[in-house]
């Protein structure tokens, strides 16, 4: 067992759930069952699912729960963007948003690697 905290991933995807929350909090009530939703789900499982995995047993369930991560932030991305088309945030706060999601997501990739390597 490994002591999720100890991964810079997880704290940089649970600062982005922090930052995606704030910026949702200012999205229309008609939006609270729908893309609010959407984008607080597809953030949160990205740090959920790495301290899942950290808490199974081995590195094959550690590298499973990594690649649903990687489906969460790549679920994300899309929710991100089309938040921005339908004019639910500004460019500028996508811009950030997404920036940190690609981080995460590279950082979550690495961590793949690593733990396949390790196996």
């Amino acid at each position: 067992m490994k002591d999720f905290r100890r991964l810079t991933v997880w704290h940089k995807s649970h600062s982005l759930v922090l930052r995606i929350y704030r910026a949702t909090g200012a999205f229309p009530r008609e939006e609270m069952y729908g893309l609010t939703s959407q984008l607080r789900r597809a953030c949160s499982s990205i740090p959920a699912n790495l301290a899942e995995g950290c808490g199974r047993n081995g590195n094959a369930e550690l590298a499973r729960f990594c690649s649903i991560a990687m489906g969460s932030a790549s679920e994300l991305e899309y929710h991100l963007l089309l938040a921005k088309d339908l004019g639910l945030i500004c460019p500028a706060v996508f811009v950030d948003l997404n920036e940190r999601t690609v981080e995460v997501k590279r950082m979550l990739a690495a961590l793949q690697n690593k733990v396949a390597a390790d196996r």
